[in-house]
């Protein structure tokens, strides 16, 4: 919908992230594309980690059980914040659907929007206590070890490893960025390259 928006016409998509299916369509039916064109004034595009942090949300809180697509409008409303302060608002809420296996991706997708995960490949040292070492010289008190797992060995002395870790707030990844960056430890970070991050998330 919002790239027929842009278009100025209803058109199709090639190809689309069906993750937040309810509202996942190559191509906007007429009718509901001219209806939506004449009684709306803008689209607001939601990402799908807000989507799914908010679903968390309502469910952890309010115990509501909705699909990614029907906590889209209440997603929303951080996106206008001071506009609607003290004022009343009216969100619709749809779609139960929810499959309860999708729970552990919709928790990794809200963290990764959160930027409380982040995945690094480090290449480290291959002796006794180099884990230890990371784990203490690296990680800040609250964060946590959610995924290693070692790729092919390259040489007798170092290798890479795949690492997940967890952390309690989005602003501890400069510390954690910095710390690899002191202890020498070379790494890329992956979560910004999605060619290679489709692979372990």
């Amino acid at each position: 919908m919002q790239a027929s928006f842009d278009a100025g016409k209803n058109i199709g998509l090639d190809t689309i992230d069906s993750f937040v299916d309810g509202a996942a369509v190559k191509r906007p039916g007429d009718l509901g594309y001219q209806v939506c064109r004449d009684k709306l004034d803008h689209l607001v595009a939601v990402p799908e980690g807000k989507a799914c942090a908010t679903l968390l949300e309502l469910y952890n809180e309010e115990g509501i059980v909705v699909e990614p697509a029907g906590a889209l409008s209440i997603a929303a409303l951080d996106f206008f914040a001071e506009e609607i302060r003290d004022k009343h608002v009216v969100c619709l809420i749809s779609g139960g659907n929810n499959d309860i296996d999708r729970t552990e991706e919709i928790k990794e997708r809200a963290l990764l929007y959160e930027g409380r995960k982040h995945y690094f490949v480090i290449n480290l040292a291959q002796r006794a206590g180099a884990l230890k070492e990371f784990v203490v010289e690296v990680l800040g008190p609250e964060d946590d070890i959610v995924f290693f797992e070692y790729a092919k060995k390259t040489n007798r002395t170092h290798g890479p490893a795949i690492v997940g870790i967890e952390t309690p707030s989005n602003k501890n990844f400069l510390s954690l960025k910095e710390n690899i960056e002191k202890c020498g430890i070379k790494y890329e970070y992956l979560n910004n390259k999605d060619s290679l991050f489709r692979y372990i998330v």
